[in-house]
């Protein structure tokens, strides 16, 4: 088995800091917050403008890794699923998925807008949604 390696390119700076402010997902939020991108990485912004919805991937750094079985959404009045069929933060490989709108930039810093991710999450890759899908 190989080992992978994840090195994160930037970190999120936000007024979340508690999973029961945090909104279930990035389509229920309205919280803004910034997108510090570490300065080897400030290259790859190029492109990325003011308007733009980009895919951010997050490593849920503080998730719990052993659990497999969840209540959807929390809701214990509903049975458990498998973490794969959700998008439940607990999972082996805690990676999560938001697409945020770009409010601001401003050299290494984006603003953004949508936000169901803790402050100080490290931020592993972003991608324009504009350009994601392919022909």
């Amino acid at each position: 088995m190989t080992d992978i390696k994840i090195k994160p390119i930037g970190m999120l700076h936000c007024d979340l800091k508690n999973r029961e402010q945090t909104p279930k997902n990035f389509d229920e939020s309205e919280h803004a917050g910034t997108i510090e991108i570490y300065p080897e990485y400030c290259e790859g912004l190029e492109g990325i403008q003011v308007g733009d919805t980009i895919v951010v991937l997050f490593w849920l750094d503080r998730a719990e890794r052993s659990i497999l079985r969840v209540y959807p959404r929390g809701d214990t009045t509903r049975p458990k699923r498998g973490v794969f069929s959700t998008r439940s933060p607990v999972r082996p490989n805690p990676i999560a998925v938001s697409e945020l709108l770009v409010e601001g930039m401003h050299d290494n810093i984006l603003t953004v807008r949508g936000l169901d991710i803790l402050d100080s999450t490290p931020v592993i890759d972003i991608k324009n949604k504009l350009y994601s899908a392919t022909k």
